[in-house]
């Protein structure tokens, strides 16, 4: 009898193992088959302050750009200066050959002695007849004759001098010289070209470069965001008031030197929807040349703003979207509109998100809306460090 109870026990007890071992085996297939939760990257918003830098293509022109043209005509006798070289106020450039303003220099100082010597001849007649005129010898009319043909003598002399004055100035006109310190353009002429002052084409140019003025073209709506921030009450103040601007030039360099905008076109291009905006730059070492191709770059400061990196968000269908972690870790995708105008790697955002919004930082493009992941949540001083 008691063997019949212990074999009952143990039957009971193998039962109660099988059963145990059954669940146990049933929980981790239930584990295994259930999704495993990812651990992302995730970071807190709160307003930051930042720099927006908008570029614009530009073009450079010499702040003077001076035709050099001759006021005679004559053969280029020479040429002192070549393309692309540097020369300063005054300095000769070209020597055009036309002997007959020689000449009319050498005919205006035969003039001259001449109207001299007519004066001096008329000034003894007046010197002669005076005393004779006071001793009743000869009447007042003598005297008078001869004090006309003195004063004829003497206008007959000033116009000598000034047909002299002009004689070496048109000589002076052989000699063409720069009119400003500038860089000298292309020279189409060359040794034995006739020119004169109504030929097409310019000897040459000669380009200020000391400042150059960069011209570039900013739309309407960015023009209206720029003032509207500027103090002033007038449009000429908010100009003034203006940040300075950056140059980036054609290898990608930013040129050392700031600029500062000083005009703004008046009328809106009706077919860009764009104002013309001149910058000028200071230019001591001459390293910007006229008619370059570059880069302004303006700079805007906005204060507590929502910014995301550009890497946690993505575009689908011209719309951008964000994926924003709830406090029960699960995931929601957001529509969000961000400014056109964007600080280096990160987005300035005006609607879709706010202060406090915890948002993905990697894999957005993946995540499902509902999707539960594990919050890996990074330092905003190292998600932003880049930022300026």
């Amino acid at each position: 009898m008691k063997t019949n109870i212990q074999t009952g026990l143990l039957f009971l007890a193998g039962i109660t193992l099988a059963s145990c071992g059954g669940s146990n085996k049933e929980d981790a297939a239930k584990a295994a088959a259930a999704p495993q939760v990812k651990e992302y990257k995730v970071v807190t918003l709160q307003p930051r302050s930042a720099t927006l830098n908008t570029d614009f293509p530009a073009s450079i022109q010499g702040q003077e750009n001076i035709e050099i043209r001759p006021r005679i005509e004559g053969y280029i006798e020479k040429i002192y200066v070549d393309e692309g070289a540097v020369v300063k106020k005054g300095q000769p450039l070209f020597k055009i050959n036309d002997p007959q303003y020689e000449q009319a220099v050498r005919t205006a100082n035969a003039g001259i002695k001449t109207a001299e010597a007519q004066v001096s001849t008329a000034k003894l007649a007046v010197v002669k007849v005076t005393p004779l005129v006071k001793k009743e010898i000869v009447s007042k009319y003598e005297l008078e004759s001869a004090q006309y043909s003195y004063d004829s003598a003497l206008a007959s002399l000033s116009q000598a001098k000034a047909a002299l004055v002009n004689a070496r100035t048109n000589l002076s006109y052989t000699t063409v010289t720069s009119p400003v310190n500038g860089v000298v353009g292309s020279i189409p002429f060359r040794l034995g070209s006739l020119v004169n002052s109504s030929t097409t084409d310019p000897l040459t140019t000669v380009s200020s470069i000391g400042n150059v003025y960069a011209y570039f073209a900013l739309n309407e709506k960015l023009l209206l965001e720029f003032t509207k921030d500027s103090t002033g009450t007038t449009f000429s103040q908010k100009i003034a008031k203006l940040p300075k601007v950056s140059l980036l030039l054609a290898d990608g360099s930013l040129y050392k030197e700031q600029g500062r905008i000083e005009t703004v076109n008046g009328l809106i291009n009706t077919a860009t929807g764009s104002a013309n905006i001149r910058a000028r730059f200071s230019n001591p070492q001459g390293i910007i040349r006229s008619g370059s191709s570059t880069t302004v770059r303006f700079p805007n400061a906005v204060k507590d703003a929502i910014l995301i990196p550009q890497s946690a968000t993505y575009e689908l269908q011209d719309k951008r979207f964000a994926v924003v972690i709830d406090k029960d870790g699960k995931t929601k995708t957001v529509a969000i509109t961000v400014m056109e105008n964007t600080p280096g790697n990160y987005y300035i955002v005006q609607s879709g998100l706010k202060a406090g919004d915890q948002v993905a930082l990697e894999g957005v493009a993946t995540l499902q809306d509902g999707t539960q992941i594990k919050a890996n949540v990074q330092q905003p001083d190292a998600v932003y460090a880049d930022l300026k």
